[in-house]
C-alpha cells in the first residue's frame, strides 16, 4: 500500500491542501499516518461525502422552503377567516379607538353642564349623572368594532 502526501491528494481532487486538512478535521477522510493518506480510500470516501452532502442540503432547503410556503399559506387563510389582523390594521384599530375615547371624554363638560347645573349641588344626583355618562361611554369603548365600524364609515365616505 502506497500512502501519499496531502499535496498529491489535493492535486488529484482538485482542492487545496488546506482543503484537504479542513476535510481531514471534518472526518471525511482519514490519514493512515501523520499527513499521509491512501488514494483509493480517500477518493471513495470524498466522492461519497461529494454525493451525499449536496442531496442532503438541496433535500433540507426543500423542506425549508415546503414549510415557509405552508405558514405563508395558513397565514392567508386566518387573515382571510378573520382570525389574523395586519399590524397596520391593528394601529389604526387602536388609534380610531384612542381617537373615540378622547372626543367621547371631551363632550361630557359640554352635555352634562346643563344637567349638572339643574342637580342645584345634590353631591348625589351629581355623581349619578356623571357615574351614568362615564359608563355609558365607557361601554360603547368598550367593543373594539364599534372604532372599526367607525373608521369603515370614515373610508367610505372618503372613497
Amino acid at each position: 500500500m502506497k500512502l501519499y502526501t496531502s499535496k498529491v491528494v489535493a492535486q488529484w481532487l482538485g482542492l487545496t491542501e488546506r482543503r484537504i486538512r479542513q476535510l481531514r478535521d471534518e472526518g471525511v477522510i482519514a490519514e493512515d499516518r501523520q499527513g499521509l493518506y491512501d488514494l483509493q480510500p480517500t477518493v471513495l470516501r470524498y466522492i461519497k461525502y461529494l454525493g451525499g452532502a449536496g442531496k442532503e442540503s438541496l433535500q433540507t432547503e426543500r423542506m425549508k422552503l415546503t414549510a415557509e410556503k405552508r405558514k405563508a399559506a395558513e397565514m392567508d387563510n386566518e387573515q382571510r377567516r378573520g382570525e389574523l389582523h395586519s399590524t397596520a390594521d391593528i394601529e389604526t384599530g387602536i388609534k380610531t379607538m384612542c381617537l373615540n375615547i378622547r372626543s367621547r371624554f371631551l363632550t361630557l363638560p359640554a352635555k352634562l353642564s346643563p344637567a349638572l347645573a339643574a342637580a342645584g349641588g345634590d353631591q348625589t344626583e351629581i355623581f349619578d349623572i356623571l357615574k351614568e355618562a362615564v359608563d355609558e361611554a365607557l361601554e360603547e369603548l368598550s367593543d373594539y368594532r364599534v372604532a372599526l365600524a367607525a373608521r369603515d364609515d370614515d373610508e367610505a365616505e372618503d372613497g
